[in-house]
């Protein structure tokens, strides 16, 4: 009985473990799982063709992958019942271009609400009109409109005045004349 009672204790006292692993590090931080400390070495994620990696059932949202074909860092941004990989680690740019957007000039004088660039951004990219078989429904896109810089490079000044941009992308404008048609403007994002 006593070796029954010691047993039980054992059994029960194991499921409320909990440790996180360290390597070369005595206390992961908090917030992690698994915490690697080094200076002079990586850390180096399973090698996969993009026949397995497609091949992978359920995998989990998040999970990455370096992909040997496409010689890239794989991320399932996707679910597990719909997949979808992204190339992380091509996409070196810096800054890109926002999609055209139409910009009505009824009447002259100030406009009243500003011209939302990062609302416009996000409205394109995560419901993209068309894209081909194997492409993600929605184009990645930044979640926070702190996340960029804003600049036009180009508008028609004999239309346009824009006086300022604030840093969540929102741009105070006036017309100065009616165009005869819509005008446009070239809008540059940068990485922060």
């Amino acid at each position: 009985m006593r070796h029954f009672v010691i047993l039980l204790f054992l059994i029960s006292g194991f499921n409320n473990i909990y440790s996180q692993i360290g390597i070369n590090i005595e206390t992961p931080h908090n917030s992690a799982e698994l915490e690697i400390n080094s200076t002079n070495k990586g850390v180096t994620t399973p090698r996969l063709t993009n026949s397995q990696i497609q091949a992978i059932i359920s995998p989990a949202a998040g999970l990455m992958i370096y992909n040997t074909d496409k010689k890239c860092l794989y991320v399932n941004l996707g679910s597990e019942s719909t997949p979808e990989w992204i190339c992380m680690t091509k996409n070196e740019t810096r800054f890109f271009y926002m999609p055209s957007i139409n910009i009505a000039t009824p009447a002259t004088g100030t406009v009243s609400t500003p011209l939302d660039l990062y609302a416009e951004y996000i409205r394109q990219f995560g419901s993209p009109l068309a894209k081909s078989n194997s492409a993600p429904s929605i184009i990645p896109y930044y979640s926070s409109a702190t996340d960029l810089h804003y600049y036009i490079t180009y508008y028609d000044k004999n239309v346009l005045n824009i006086s300022h941009i604030d840093d969540t992308g929102k741009a105070t404008y006036s017309i100065v004349r009616k165009s005869d048609y819509d005008t446009y403007m070239n809008v540059v994002f940068v990485i922060k």
